[in-house]
Order: structure tokens, then sequence, then C-alpha cells
């Protein structure tokens, strides 16, 4: 899903306090060992995602040369939290910060989890004083959404691989918080443009400072497969051998994939694999004749067009295929989702596309897994607990959109991923050489500025399960490009997945947004500057 659809004064104030807000000094201050434009102790709660309850006051915490990360060594999944704590603490600040028995010392960072089963599976509670910090969460996962917090409320320069002056100090006071969306997803699209593992990695890592708990892959489209499956190798060593623009490709062994799955589980994060089914299917066609109606295999294709593909619905040896994908798939991804796609299937008949989403999605449930497909979906029948994936516009047509909001009022779910608003290939100006305009410019205000529980006329805010920030690679084919792209627009998203909507307001979250960008530097990632925020002047 991609190409196709495709005054003065009062605002100089309104700059100046804006600044004033962001901590941004608008006088010649003499500089400190942190960036001149943030400061050195940043308010409770000033972090992306905003929090749900903030209640400062106290003493700030000092971290030092005697702190200790103190964690219930029973518990190995609170170890892990810990340990990764350390591992983002220690080479900035220079201390040994050894993890320890939560009852063999006092102070310190204690990492704590409690009966309290308000806080649910990803909610936690931070305390900060002068004598330590408190972490308290119901579930591990909820520990690491705290650390988030914790790395945020301090100087960017934490983020950094060398060590750096400090002080390294925690504003007092308690942050309560819990996500106001159970699903907080981003969509990497690894067909048009192969990803390395080490690559995903990557981007892993910047989804969790930002509290993301889902993993999309687009594992396969007409530019490429990039999953191996046993059952139809060349699936992977035919139809993963290029890409868009014609160059090398690649896929993922099973290895690989199940490496990625470990490493998001790592960050908490839960993979959620994508085969695009029935359109999006030439390097499939590609790789088998018997998969096409005439028995031709197509070339592969290494272009950017969309919805002229489409595999046989009426042939048996179809399903055979999509058993041994869908069956392979399965087995490798413990989380609860698999994507069967369903967009843009131009080249299936309306009859066939009905007929072929009867037959496949009880495929995916006899695996055990849950159904989601792109909304197109919502025009044949959903399964049970299945959920649409909407990418419509505002322009979208109001019988599209009653289509997927009648389906919500019967129980479908919705992840809510309108192109014009997330999908992170597009453009922010015409002046953007990377992405695509098909949808629109998306600048970072008009990425931030909607309301997901009130997007969909005539859907039930209970559907909304939460919202999604697709990636499409059709111009992007490196670390850099995907910085450009994501960064700063993936905040925002994710700020719409976690944050309370009493919290959503575009003058306060830009001035947050403007501080991330030092730390945006100091874990490289090289992002859009866009003149809508007030970002801090370059040292």
């Amino acid at each position: 899903m991609s190409v196709r659809q495709r005054r003065t004064l009062p605002r100089v104030l309104g700059a100046l306090l804006l600044l004033a807000a962001a901590g941004i000094s608008c006088v010649g201050a003499a500089p400190t060992a942190h960036s001149a434009a943030e400061p050195a102790l940043r308010p409770l709660g000033r972090v992306v995602p905003a929090p749900a309850s903030v209640a400062p006051g106290g003493q700030p915490y000092t971290i030092n040369a005697a702190t200790r990360i103190r964690v219930d060594k029973a518990s190995r999944e609170s170890r892990a939290v810990a340990d990764y704590l350390a591992g983002i603490l220690r080479p900035s600040t220079g201390h040994a910060l050894p993890v320890v028995d939560e009852n063999a010392a006092a102070g310190g960072i204690r990492l704590r989890l409690t009966r309290d089963a308000a806080l649910g599976d990803e909610g936690y509670r931070l305390q900060s004083t002068r004598s330590g910090i408190t972490l308290t969460a119901h579930r591990p996962t909820g520990l690491f959404r705290g650390v988030q917090t914790l790395r945020q409320q301090l100087p960017a320069a934490v983020e950094k691989r060398t060590v750096q002056p400090g002080p390294w100090q925690v504003a007092g006071g308690t942050i309560t918080d819990t996500p106001r969306y159970a699903y907080r997803g981003a969509m990497l699209d690894v067909s048009r443009h192969f990803f390395t593992v080490e690559q995903v990695k990557r981007y892993i890592d910047q989804l969790a400072l930002y509290k993301i708990n889902k993993l999309h892959l687009h594992l396969s489209d007409d530019q490429g497969w990039r999953i191996a499956i046993d059952s139809w190798p060349r699936l992977a060593t035919y139809g993963g051998s290029t890409q868009v623009g014609g160059g090398p490709g690649g896929y993922y062994t099973k290895d690989d994939y199940k490496e990625i799955v470990r490493y998001a589980a790592s960050r908490h994060q839960e993979v959620v694999p994508e085969i695009d089914l029935p359109g999006h299917t030439n390097a499939a066609l590609a790789s088998y004749a018997e998969l096409n109606c005439n028995g031709v295999a197509p070339p592969l294709y290494t272009g950017t067009n969309v919805g002229f593909s489409s595999l046989c619905v009426p042939k048996e040896v179809t399903y055979d295929f999509v058993d041994d994908v869908i069956r392979e798939l399965a087995a490798l991804t413990p989380g609860k989702y698999l994507h069967i796609g369903g967009d843009e299937a131009h080249s299936t008949p309306h009859a066939d596309y009905v007929a072929f989403m009867d037959k496949v999605q009880p495929v995916v449930a006899k695996y055990g897994k849950t159904v989601i497909g792109w909304h197109q979906l919502t025009g044949a029948t959903p399964a049970e607990g299945a959920l649409a994936q909407y990418w419509g516009l505002d322009r979208t047509s109001a019988a599209e959109k009653e289509q997927v909001a009648a389906a919500a009022r019967n129980g479908t779910g919705l992840i809510l991923s309108p192109a014009d608003r997330v999908y992170l290939d597009m453009k922010y100006t015409k002046d953007t050489k990377l992405g695509l305009a098909w949808a629109g410019y998306v600048e970072v205000q008009r990425s931030y500025d909607w309301n997901p529980a009130a997007y969909l006329p005539g859907a039930p805010e209970s559907a909304v399960k939460g919202v999604e920030a697709p990636l499409w690679t059709e111009t992007i084919s490196t670390d850099a490009h995907v910085d450009q792209m994501a960064f700063p627009r993936l905040p925002g998203v994710a700020e719409l997945g976690w944050s309370p909507a009493a919290t959503h307001d575009w003058e306060q979250y830009k001035a947050r947004l403007a501080e991330q960008g030092p730390r945006f530097e100091a874990l490289g990632i090289d992002y859009y500057r866009s003149p809508q925020v007030p970002w801090p002047a370059a040292e």
C-alpha cells in the first residue's frame, strides 16, 4: 500500500514564550556542561510520550559513583531490565552502577514489581527523591517503559557512548503512567528495499525510547520476498533476489528472523509479520509458475507500481501455498498476530477476493494467530477478533469510511494508520528529497494533531485498539533515510498511542519535542529539522 492512492509581534512574543517554556535561553547565558539549549535538571514529566499523571516535588536525585541499581534477582525479566538500564547509563556517566539485589543496599535506583494490577501490563510509577529513585510496575514490561521515562528525564548526553561531564539529576516527584492504547505500532517495509537484521535492530532500539510495543514487518511484496519458507524455498532465494531499482535484495533465514523476534522481545516489542495477500504477490508468482492462473511465471519486478499482481484464487495449489507459508511463519512468531495484507488487490475480482479471505482467515486461526488485515478486509467478512488497519485519508470516500465503521460496530477492532497523518514515507513538504506525496505533504503538526478516538466517523471509540506508523521504502534504503523520514514524526504518533487525550496539545508538545533534538543527535539520528518546531540552536 504505497504508491497509487495516492503577522508579526504576537508571533514573535509567542515564539519567545515557547522557547522559554522549552528551557531555551533567549539571551547570552553562559554555557553549561550540557547543551546550552536544555536544562541540567529537566522538569518532571517533560518527556515524550507525555505521562498520564505528574506530581513534581522534593529534591532531585543525582546519579553518582555510589549509585546501585537494585532489583529482585529472583525475577530474571526484571534483572534484564536493570542490565539494560545499566548499559545505557554506564558509558556516559562513567559510573560502575552495579546491579545488585534490592535488599543488598539502600537508595540508588530500585526496580520493583508490585501486585498492584491497576498499573496493568505496561504501566509504571516513578518516584524520585534526594535519596533515590524507585520504579514500580506490575509487570517487567512496565519497568521497561518506566526506564524510557527515566532516561528522558536525564540530560540528552546520557545517550552518548563516551564519558560525559554530568551532573546526572532526576527532578523530584512522582510520575504514574499507563498507556491509552494497547496497540502502539511501527511498520518497516523490508520488501521494497531490504534491511539487514542489524538495521532492524537499530530501528527497534529507536522505537523502544518512545514506548512503541509492536514492530510490524512487511515481509513480502511485488519487489521482494524476505523470509525463508522451507516448503517453498525459491520464494526467498529467487523472489528475494532483487528490490526497487534492481539492487541485490536479500532475505531473512529462519535464524535471522528468530534473532529479530528475540531482540524485539528484549525491548518488550512484539513482532507482527505480514505476508501481503492476494495482491502484492509478484515476487511469489515469479518464483513459482504454478501459482499463476496461466501457469507462466512473470519476471521479477523492480518498479513501484501497485495493483497488477494476484494469486490465482480458483487454484487449489494457492491454498497449499498459503497454508505452508502461514504455518511456518506462525511457528517462528511467538506474538499474537499475523498480518495477511489484503490491500490494493486491484487485479483480483471482488468475488474472488471475498472467497479468498473466507478461506485464508481460518488458516491463520488454525495456527493459533489472530488476523490483521489492511482495511480493505472489511469489504469481505473479517474473522471474529480480527483487526482492520485503516490507512485511508481525510479525502477517502464516505462510503469507504462507513464500510470500515460498520465492521467496527460489528466487532472488528481498528488500528489507525491514516496515510495523510502517519505514513512516515510521505514527504514533509514539496522540498523533501525522499518519500512520496500521493497522500499529500505531512508536516510534524499534521502528523500529531488528530484524535484517534474520534477520527473515523461512525466507529465506536471502543473499537479503536491503537495506532501504527508505517514506513514504506520505495525511496528509502539506508539508516539515514529512515532517520530523516521517521524523526521527528514517530515520537508524535507514539504519544497519540500512549498519552491520555487530555494531554494532547500541539503548543506544549512541540516544546517537548524540541527538547528531543539534542537526544536525537546524541543517538546519531539525523532528523528532519521541521520549521514548525523550536529546535535548540546548534552549539
